[in-house]
């Protein structure tokens, strides 16, 4: 509840407001920006990696450096991420 008052206090005092009807409280976790923010940490929203999962199979270098550019996005959710992307930057060659 201290938090709440520090973050109502700020909006008010830079003179912001917000709609309630908008607004929720005590959340576990919160869709922000195309992550989920949580006490855990930040996370990829899954509906957002669809894209990736539903990529066509790439067929030529410039078809692979688009897939590379859309996931080099999410690299610092994936661990061993340049490992796993080495093959393809090298077919990019």
């Amino acid at each position: 509840m201290k938090h709440l008052r520090i973050v109502l206090q700020v909006l008010k005092d830079q003179q912001l407001y917000a709609k309630f009807r908008k607004c929720e409280f005590w959340l576990m976790s919160v869709a922000y920006l195309s992550h989920i923010v949580s006490t855990m940490g930040i996370e990829v929203d899954a509906k957002k990696t669809d894209a990736v999962r539903s990529w066509p199979r790439p067929l030529i270098p410039t078809d692979i450096r688009c897939l590379l550019g859309l996931t080099y996005y999410y690299r610092r959710f994936v661990e061993g991420f340049p490992s796993i992307t080495y093959p393809l930057m090298a077919l990019t060659q």
